[in-house]
């Protein structure tokens, strides 16, 4: 049985880090390519970024890229988002996820002061 289980969320001020984790079971991680969706309220879910299966390809959302890193952890089947720099509009449900079609439960950001 596939499972996502995102954690690392909280309420983090306005310039502040969070490190988003995402570890995960039931089917071969190494293998897979991976990425970190995000939905804020209200609005339609939004790719943030993209690590290939080896770490060595990633990609990222206009939005974030220069505050945002992706990287994994083959051995430990875990992906991570370190998040820098944080604002207001980051705000947003996180969600790792691999190519295709499965979906966690997310873990809440909240950027406020």
């Amino acid at each position: 049985q596939v499972q996502l289980v995102e954690s690392g969320g909280g309420l983090v001020q306005p310039g502040g880090s969070l490190r988003l984790s995402c570890t995960t079971s039931g089917f071969t991680f190494s293998t897979n390519d991976m990425t970190w969706y995000r939905q804020a309220p209200g609005k339609e879910r939004e790719l943030v970024a993209f690590i290939s299966n080896t770490g060595l390809r990633t990609n990222y959302a206009d939005s974030v890229k220069g505050r945002f890193t992706i990287s994994r952890d083959n051995a430990k089947n875990t992906l991570y988002l370190q998040m820098n720099s944080l604002q207001p509009e980051d705000t947003a449900v996180y969600y790792c996820k691999p190519l295709w079609d499965y979906w966690g439960k997310g873990t809440l950001v909240t950027v406020s002061s």
